[in-house]
C-alpha cells in the first residue's frame, strides 16, 4: 500500500521522495490512464502554491487534455500556441515567469501567474506535456525545473 511521508526535508530531499514516491505508485501498472492520473495526484499533493496540475497527450498533431488536478481546463491546444504548445514544439521544458507576458498564453484559469510545462518523451516521440500553473508570479524556479524533468522522465518510463 502506497503511504505519503511529511516532506520535511531539503527541496531537495523532498523531491527525491516524490519521485520515489511515482515510481512505488507505478510499479507493475501499465495502464497510462490511471498512471497519469497517480502522477497528477501525486504533485498535486506534494506542490504548494500551485493552482493546477496536469497532462495533455499527443494526438493527431495537437494536445488533448488528460488526467489532471484542477479547475476545468482547456481540452485541446494546438502546438502554436500557448506555453504547452511551445514545449511541445521545442521538445524542451519552457518556464515561465509572467503567464501576461507570455505571446499566445491560453488563459483556462485567470487566477493563473506562472507557468511550467515539461515535455514526455519516450524513444524519441512526444507523448505529451505536463503542465503546472500557479497563482504566484516566478513561483517555478530552476530546482523545480531539474527534478520536474526528473519526475516526468521516470514516469514515461512507466508509459
Amino acid at each position: 500500500m502506497f503511504h505519503t511521508k511529511a516532506y520535511s526535508g531539503s527541496r531537495e530531499q523532498n523531491y527525491d521522495l516524490v519521485i520515489s514516491q511515482l515510481h512505488a505508485l507505478l510499479q507493475g501498472e501499465t495502464d497510462r490512464i490511471a498512471n497519469l492520473s497517480n502522477a497528477s495526484a501525486l504533485l498535486n499533493q506534494f506542490l504548494n502554491r500551485i493552482n493546477w496540475v496536469g497532462f495533455y497527450l499527443y494526438k493527431e498533431d495537437e494536445l488533448v487534455l488528460g488526467p489532471f488536478q484542477g479547475l476545468p481546463a482547456c481540452v485541446r491546444i494546438p502546438l502554436s500556441r500557448g506555453v504547452c504548445g511551445k514545449a511541445a514544439s521545442l521538445r524542451e521544458t519552457v518556464r515561465v515567469e509572467n503567464v501576461h507576458e507570455f505571446p499566445g498564453h491560453i488563459a483556462c484559469d485567470a487566477s493563473s501567474q506562472s507557468e511550467i510545462v515539461i515535455p514526455m518523451m519516450k524513444e524519441g516521440k512526444l507523448l505529451g506535456v505536463l503542465d503546472i500553473d500557479s497563482p504566484e508570479l516566478n513561483r517555478f524556479d530552476e530546482l523545480d525545473q531539474a527534478y520536474l524533468e526528473k519526475f516526468v522522465e521516470q514516469l514515461c518510463s512507466h508509459l
